[in-house]
């Protein structure tokens, strides 16, 4: 998260100020490429390979790409195009992250405490988005864009150490693993597509995140209309963290009680898109932190829904191919909507973009929440996995 923020940063410094709306909405597009292009194959390794030792290996390759950019910055990079292609490799490797990560978390708890495990996951997820943002703002400060970059390839030794210290983590019989091929992939998008609730939240979460992206015009936002520098885009970058924490707290305890959990994630999603465009509009740095906060609240009760869904309809022996489709259209959306929202801040200007954006994701809550009424009337004790294709045996 300190690396996301302090990109999109250092782009806007290596750019000329009339190309800069859309030299950071490039940021989405070198992110969103390699997630397109990888994460149908890495969920289908995800479901062959050992999760964990994937993620070892996965780790230590954003590793390397985060000390290549600390290197290149060191050296004073003059140009965009490291950048571009740096990220894209540290995304690259997070495609096949992705898979491992989420598929494993299943396997480590009971499927009762799984709401409450999901809901976990997510409120440390977002407390790193908080203090990632926020320490990246000083750090590019005090010391420079070059030590955000060293510091976030130290701190992949931390991720590696713990990947080594598990123990007894439970290994999957060779009946229960894919075969790495093509057909094991499109097993999995078979199987995502045939599944109306959770093709639904995928395709809700793609198009809302798509129209409602905004991060990466928040350096145009900090820099050239609430005027509050580097510090200020720090705390502007963590505020939906902050907000996404709060209600994460009352997640955990309460997750368990909501019953009528389609309905809730759309309300959810609305209050989202209603809440970008307050941002969109703001001209005053607290009320675009209070509403940049509201769209973190909004969005954490979005994706726990969203997840308890999909991983209480999904088999063990799919879970990684399921949440590779899910990384197309979860992180695609937003990485697509960063290069949408550049281009019509180029065009109109970033208030235009904001603004048009939240009203996009509006209508297209209203249209899916009309579209899909299995999602808008689902219900917690609808939380039951479907029949899958038996599991192929791994080729010798």
């Amino acid at each position: 998260m300190m690396q996301n923020a302090a990109i999109l940063w250092h782009v806007s410094l290596l750019v000329p100020e009339e190309k800069k709306g859309l030299a950071l909405g490039m940021v989405g597009l070198v992110r969103v490429l390699p997630i397109v292009g990888l994460s149908l194959m890495s969920g289908v390794v995800a479901d062959a390979l050992d999760r964990r030792r994937l993620m070892l290996y996965t780790q230590t390759g954003m590793a390397l790409s985060a000390t290549a950019l600390a290197i290149l910055t060191f050296s004073g990079v003059k140009t965009v195009w490291p950048v571009y292609l740096l990220a894209a490799l540290g995304t690259s490797f997070g495609s096949f992250d992705g898979p491992a990560r989420n598929a494993l978390i299943p396997s480590l708890v009971s499927r009762e405490d799984l709401p409450n495990a999901l809901s976990m996951n997510t409120i440390m997820f977002q407390a790193a988005s908080i203090l990632g943002p926020s320490l990246g703002g000083v750090v590019i400060a005090t010391l420079g864009v070059a030590w955000v970059y060293a510091l976030n390839a130290v701190s992949f030794l931390m991720v590696i150490w713990a990947l080594l210290a598990m123990r007894d983590v439970p290994e999957r019989s060779a009946q229960d693993r894919a075969e790495l091929s093509v057909k094991s992939a499109l097993d999995g998008l078979r199987f995502v597509f045939q599944n109306p609730l959770i093709r639904s939240t995928m395709l809700l979460d793609f198009f809302a995140t798509f129209f409602s992206s905004a991060t990466a015009l928040l350096p145009i936002f900090a820099q050239d209309i609430l005027h509050v520098g580097a510090h200020g885009y720090g705390a502007l970058y963590a505020a939906p963290a902050i907000g996404a924490i709060v209600v994460g707290l009352v997640m955990v305890r309460w997750v368990d009680s909501i019953r009528r959990r389609g309905a809730v994630l759309f309300w959810a999603v609305a209050i989202y898109g209603l809440a970008t465009v307050g941002f969109g509009i703001s001209r005053w740095f607290w009320l675009t932190f209070v509403m940049l906060a509201i769209t973190g609240a909004a969005d954490m009760v979005s994706a726990v829904l969203r997840n308890i869904i999909r991983q209480l309809a999904t088999p063990d022996h799919l879970r990684g191919r399921m949440t590779a489709v899910n990384m197309v259209f979860f992180l695609g959306g937003p990485q697509l909507g960063e290069m949408e929202a550049g281009l019509v801040a180029q065009g109109f200007g970033a208030t235009a973009s904001v603004v048009s954006g939240g009203i996009g994701c509006l209508a297209i809550t209203a249209w899916t929440a009309a579209a899909t009424p299995d999602l808008r009337r689902y219900r917690k004790e609808e939380a039951v996995a479907p029949a899958a294709p038996a599991p192929r045996q791994v080729a010798e």
